[in-house]
């Protein structure tokens, strides 16, 4: 089904942000610096695109055909999956917290970066395996064929007209930057 390929497509670039992300954890357990500004462009990464783009088709498309053919969507597989996400947002929002205390000096703060990175690269591996692996397959099973074209042209709908293809491309691009941050430093 096309709309699980643009689903794990958007898989691939997240895990590019993750290891960008792992390698910035690296180097502060190592002592070495890591500008706040990358952390912080990080979350701006994880807020528009992992979360913005991809879970708003997932949560808003995907979920509710899932659930349109039965599966519960307070019970497994699709009840955990939303608990991830949302622990997810957590993490975020301590890494966001974290960096931003990094950026006026407190020092201690860097453990609370390393922290919360190293949870939320865990969580979102993890889940990402989850999804590609069974939830995806799963709902190309469930959703009858005659569907799938429909949740393509919604998930399209989504990119075009609520989020914005700018959107897409503005984080497609601080993907490739972060990596390339990475790589300098």
């Amino acid at each position: 089904m096309q709309a699980m390929n643009i689903m794990i497509e958007e898989h691939r670039v997240i895990e590019r942000m993750l290891n960008a992300l792992e390698e910035s954890v690296s180097r502060l357990e190592k002592g070495k610096p890591v500008q706040p500004e990358f952390l912080l462009s990080v979350t701006d990464f994880i807020r528009g695109y992992a979360d913005g783009w991809h879970h708003k088709k997932e949560e808003g498309v995907l979920f509710s055909r899932m659930v349109d053919e039965g599966i519960d969507l307070q019970g497994c597989p699709l009840g955990v999956m939303l608990a991830e996400h949302e622990a997810g947002r957590q993490y975020t929002r301590a890494l966001a917290s974290a960096a931003q205390a990094m950026q006026t000096g407190n020092r201690s703060a860097a453990e609370r970066v390393i922290q919360s990175s190293r949870s939320y690269i865990a969580l979102l591996r993890q889940h990402i395996y989850k999804e590609d692996h069974y939830l995806f397959p799963m709902a190309e099973e469930i959703i009858p064929v005659e569907k799938h074209a429909s949740m393509t042209e919604e998930f399209e709908h989504v990119e075009n007209f609520i989020l914005g293809k700018a959107v897409q491309q503005k984080y497609l691009d601080l993907a490739v930057s972060l990596e390339e941050e990475m790589r300098i430093v």
